[in-house]
């Protein structure tokens, strides 16, 4: 667990946001794919492209929202990544809510932003060749973000600097079949 939370930490700041405040031991997990499994092609473009439930613990004390990011860093080709494609941005949400159904009924008060069509909202793993990874990255933070009208994941990453208390990741991936 603690080679997770480093291996998030080093992620995080790879990705130019503040280190967490303090070492977190919140969990991501969905009760359609495993960690590292298969997402089910219910969840991506050759199915119903629905987003999968997803459940969380362990948010920080202090915690006053959650954000989320669900990207590709695969993209467009596994054996040569040029890019990292994002499907979902989600800020705002509650840290009293414990997860989201499937399908991406947003709680109370959540925001979203723009994934890489531009659009808000969930659009799932549709890779062009071989094996993706899809990294789901929950976010405890400090404060509530003010509306940042559909922010790209940078956009968000750069609002957050200095307010992440604790990072979760879920990696699942996807083929065509």
């Amino acid at each position: 667990m603690l080679r997770l939370l480093s291996l998030s930490a080093a992620l995080l700041a790879a990705a130019a946001t503040a280190a967490p405040k303090e070492v977190a031991s919140m969990t991501l997990t969905s009760p359609a794919f495993s960690a590292n499994g298969s997402i089910p092609s219910r969840h991506t473009c050759d199915g119903d492209d629905v987003s999968p439930a997803l459940q969380w613990s362990g948010v920080p004390s202090g915690t006053k929202s959650l954000a989320l990011v669900v990207a590709d860093p695969d993209a467009p080709d596994p054996k040569a990544p040029k890019m990292t494609w994002v499907h979902w941005v989600l800020y705002d949400v509650s840290p009293d809510t414990k997860g989201l159904p499937e399908g991406g009924t947003l709680p109370s008060g959540a925001r979203e932003g723009n994934n890489d069509w531009g659009k808000t909202g969930w659009r799932g793993p549709c890779p062009p060749v071989g094996r993706h990874r899809y990294v789901h990255t929950l976010y405890a933070l400090d404060t509530v973000l003010p509306d940042l009208a559909h922010p790209t994941r940078a956009k968000l990453l750069k609002a957050m600097e200095g307010h992440v208390l604790g990072t979760a990741e879920l990696i699942g991936t996807y083929q065509h079949p």
